[in-house]
């Protein structure tokens, strides 16, 4: 008996930007009884059937977007005679349709860290139950990767989680119902740890995979100071405190190593945590930026960001500190204008992002937009084939349309087509070339130049197009200057990297903590 742990994809390029976290993360959840488990990462290549034997176990981390290609992968399993278990974010949402469409035995919903070993071990005693849930553990619960299974020749860039949960209410983004509001932070000692291995091994670049690097802004100290919130206040301070302890012992390691992150662009406005950042080798950011125009904002419930010229100057001030943003912005909101795009590229350009991504709007599974989209469809849905357009993930991708709100004034192709046009602008060679300057090195300066072409390749080349030539064009331009890029990124491993010797924690230095009593001078589930 063989447990398989199955990242399912449509895509396999060969090389992968970013390892799977949760992959890895499962592994080390994995009882000891069962043996170590065999990992397939379909990004990479795709799954042999006939490894999966009679009575194996086979686990299936699904989101929305690759639930289509994990539910066929699961009915193979189970066609072989294999115990099938999903998990994932769209799982948690959708237990019974995996459980009908990818003919599960079971479902882990919620966090995956402990709840997957229980459901291997009830299996390993033949008494599997239908749903084991969860829940949402605790930072202290969270487990480190077994990075020991994994090929390091496959990945770019590792990944390490620092905090699960943001505390925002983005229309658009089920994180903050999935993964809840409340930040569930790691100790930054196992943090630390946990890099450490990986530059043993041979990682220099490694992404932050949080939900929100950035948890705790200068409003949410304010409005618990001005409510005489003392015990909200003390968990902020306490929060903020963490994450200042993390970027210090991020800034005793080896000075060639790299980090990214994702978070809020109020982060713009607290530039001691930006100098931590730069301190810390966190080098850029990817920053949901999401639409330029205060009406865009208002219609996905964010319009605590900046706009207009004080965007572009928040924005800005990243750069000055040391972080480069990666902007992402979403076309197809209703507000959304033909101007809208060409003013986008251009506020991406003036307010010196180094890398930006442009998404079309997507009503994903949990979010206020798909609740109400999925009212509106209800009494008249619309179809495609036999499959209610509210269910577009089930939709086979050759056929599934690329939007699926209609939008007030502009057809879902001229959507389609002016996003593509902006990929386009913002990367074309001279512009890249430019935004190349942040590199200190001609080396660097490729690299950064390749990444970005891969980007493009592998998030709008393959994603937005509709011609089914121009995908597997893409698709084949990609996978090659994945290799290339894979060269550029490796490093030299240092096994004699030392673990740190932790001491007993510390009070919070008051230069981390002052800012409570301060007006300021954002996969078995979702495990990234």
């Amino acid at each position: 008996m063989s447990v398989h742990l199955v990242n399912p994809s449509d895509n396999s390029f060969g090389t992968a930007v970013i390892t799977p976290r949760w992959l890895f993360v499962l592994a080390a959840a994995t009882p000891l009884a069962a043996g170590d488990p065999i990992l397939v990462d379909e990004s990479l290549e795709q799954i042999v059937p006939e490894t999966i034997q009679p009575g194996d176990i086979v686990g299936i981390s699904v989101h929305t977007g690759n639930a289509l290609r994990g539910y066929e992968v699961g009915r193979m399993a189970r066609g072989r005679g294999a115990w099938v278990i999903y998990g994932g974010i769209h799982a948690t949402l959708f237990p019974e349709e995996a459980l009908d469409r990818g003919q599960a035995h079971a479902v882990v919903t919620g966090d995956g860290d402990v709840a997957w070993g229980k459901a291997v071990t009830d299996c390993l005693a033949g008494k599997l139950e239908r749903i084991y849930d969860g829940g949402r553990i605790g930072g202290s619960e969270f487990l480190a990767a077994r990075w020991d299974l994994m090929n390091p020749e496959k990945y770019m860039w590792a990944s390490v989680q620092t905090i699960r949960g943001c505390p925002k209410h983005c229309s658009f983004c089920s994180v903050w119902r999935t993964d809840g509001q409340k930040p569930r932070q790691r100790s930054h000692q196992r943090v630390i740890d946990e890099i450490v291995e990986l530059r043993r091994i041979g990682f220099r670049f490694i992404a932050l995979a949080d939900d929100n690097f950035y948890p705790v802004t200068f409003t949410d100290l304010r409005q618990a100071r001005e409510q005489g919130n003392s015990a909200k206040l003390a968990e902020l301070t306490a929060i903020r405190a963490e994450r200042f302890h993390l970027m210090d012992e991020l800034a005793k390691l080896p000075k060639d190593m790299v980090f990214y992150t994702q978070m809020t662009m109020e982060a713009g406005e607290d530039v001691e945590f930006l100098d931590a950042m730069k301190k810390a080798n966190i080098k850029g950011a990817l920053v949901g930026i999401e639409a330029v125009t205060p009406e865009g904002l208002k219609a996905i419930y964010k319009d605590w960001n900046l706009s207009g010229d004080a965007m572009a100057t928040q924005l800005q001030t990243f750069k000055d500190h040391g972080v480069h943003v990666l902007g992402s912005f979403i076309f197809g909101l209703p507000t959304d204008r033909p101007a809208t795009f060409d003013a986008t590229v251009a506020m991406a350009k003036r307010a010196g992002i180094t890398f930006a991504q442009f998404v079309m709007m997507t009503p994903f599974p949990g979010t206020v937009d798909f609740g109400r989209w999925e009212k509106e469809q209800a009494e008249n849905p619309t179809m495609v084939g036999d499959v209610p357009i509210t269910r577009y993930w089930l939709i086979p991708t050759a056929v599934r349309p690329k939007m699926f709100t209609p939008h007030p004034t502009m057809s879902s192709d001229e959507i389609r087509e002016r996003t593509q046009k902006v990929w386009d602008k913002f990367y074309n060679w001279g512009d890249i070339w430019k935004r190349s300057a942040c590199c200190p090195t001609i080396t660097s300066r490729i690299a950064f130049m390749f990444l970005s072409k891969l980007y493009r390749q592998m998030y709008a080349g393959t994603g937005i197009s509709t011609d089914s030539a121009r995908r597997k064009k893409s698709k084949a331009w990609a996978k090659w200057t994945a290799h290339q890029c894979k060269k550029l990124f490796q490093a030299k491993p240092m096994p004699e990297l030392a673990a740190r010797e932790w001491a007993p924690a510390l009070t919070p230095s008051m230069g981390h903590a002052a800012f409570a009593g301060t007006e300021g001078a954002e996969n078995f589930v979702v495990i990234s």
